[in-house]
């Protein structure tokens, strides 16, 4: 158990992971591939915006890209989750000025790219209008070894935080590296 607490969070975080790779190898997540020079600003999306997102939006515009978050279930204006905030300065992050943004708050642009952590994420995405012709995708497929499920590490221990923050920073990593027409201009 304590390998799976450390590298997957839960056993509930290693059950979706492996459902999420048999979903995004059989071509029946809700992903909606952009066309690379179209893409204008990377856009993370989690359940709260006070962990996952809001590291990896810090990441990519650190990286000098045009970055957004939100998430699915939150009410905006909360700071990032404290121990996420200090973690992040390990990566030379700073979220103490993050504030979350809530789905209904939040202001599609053309040429965004929403990333989502998990694919049950895409499914909710996808199931609303205003995002639906989006272009949509897993932030963890992005890394050197794709992780399709980023499984939330809010109240996690935090060896599996580490974990997880790293895996998202190789995922911005390669995903910057695939849009670069999303580099501050």
């Amino acid at each position: 158990m304590r390998l799976i607490h450390e590298h997957f969070g839960t056993l509930r975080g290693a059950v979706r992971l492996g459902l999420s790779y048999a979903e995004v190898i059989g071509g029946i997540a809700a992903t909606r591939h952009p066309v690379p020079s179209q893409v204008k600003r990377l856009v993370f999306v989690c359940h709260g915006n006070i962990c996952r997102s809001a590291f990896a939006e810090a990441a990519a515009r650190q990286a000098g890209f045009n970055a957004a978050s939100f998430g699915l279930s939150t009410t905006s204006d909360k700071p990032a989750h404290p121990p996420i905030a200090e973690m992040a300065r390990e990566w030379g992050l700073d979220l103490h000025s993050h504030r979350t943004t809530a789905v209904e708050d939040f202001l599609p642009q053309p040429g965004d790219y929403l990333l989502a952590m998990e694919v049950r994420h895409l499914r909710r995405i996808a199931a609303q209008p205003r995002f639906a012709d989006l272009p949509r995708g897993l932030l963890g497929t992005y890394a050197e070894f794709p992780v399709p499920h980023l499984h939330d590490p809010y109240r996690l221990s935090d060896a599996y935080t580490r974990v997880c923050l790293a895996r998202i920073e190789h995922s911005v990593a390669g995903l910057c590296r695939a849009f670069s027409g999303a580099r501050h201009s």
